[in-house]
């Protein structure tokens, strides 16, 4: 049976953590490592120059052995890969995320980062994100369908499988998108609210605009088009 670790970067007591690890249930013996609250747009960093705890907690799905750790998400896969899962993890699973992981915005996204360095250790990884609303009509339908193909669809040393859920009821849904490109696109266009504090000092709090454009057979324009979205990332080209 196939070894399945599991993280995210919304936390262990994320919804999306336990639908995620319920899914891989029906495939594998699945462990949790995630981190102890929110590590959201930590990218790939890891946590160098001082421990990483780790400590078991109850978890909502049966026969899943679950932990806590106070580092990153990249972290909880480096640990888990390394020392918790015995003998090592087949697969690692990152999500499901709070929001879209999606076009340019992945080089923040540490769900992403956390399935690269899945990637890094040499483990199948997919990162699993979906629309940050409370409606999960679409991923509750295709979830265990699109795991089981992608388990065993080969990737390419320092690749991963994204899969995007659109935030839309099943109606709205227009299917699944195969081979989404990542688009050169932001899901927001960047900008900052600038306030002035004192003499010489400003703060700026990021106040991005939703993007609505996006080119043709992209990661992007098919979450914008109500679309699963399936593709590969590639961390290293």
């Amino acid at each position: 049976m196939r070894k399945i670790l599991i993280t995210n970067d919304d936390g262990i007591n994320s919804e999306g953590l336990a639908r995620l690890a319920r899914a891989a249930s029906e495939i594998g013996e699945v462990w949790v490592v995630a981190p102890d609250s929110e590590r959201s747009a930590m990218s790939h960093s890891v946590t160098l120059r001082k421990p990483v705890e780790v400590w078991e907690v109850p978890f909502p799905v049966e026969g899943v052995k679950a932990y806590a750790c106070d580092g990153k998400p990249s972290d909880c896969v480096r640990v888990g890969v390394l020392n918790i899962v015995p003998g090592r993890p087949d697969l690692v699973f990152s999500g499901i995320n709070y929001g879209y992981n999606v076009a340019a915005d992945l080089q923040y996204s540490a769900t992403v980062g956390a399935a690269f360095e899945g990637s890094f250790q040499g483990v199948h990884s997919i990162a699993f994100s979906e629309g940050a609303i409370e409606i999960h009509e679409v991923t509750d339908k295709y979830l265990s369908q699109i795991m089981k193909e992608l388990v065993d669809k080969p990737l390419s040393n320092y690749q991963i499988w994204n899969v995007n859920f659109p935030g839309c009821t099943l109606e709205e849904c227009k299917g699944i998108a195969y081979n989404r490109k990542v688009s050169h696109d932001g899901f927001y266009k960047d900008r900052y609210k600038e306030t002035k504090i004192s003499d010489g000092r400003m703060s700026y709090m990021v106040d991005g605009i939703r993007n609505w454009e996006a080119a043709e057979g992209t990661d992007l324009r098919a979450i914008l088009d109500h679309y699963v979205s399936v593709g590969i990332a590639n961390n290293i080209s």
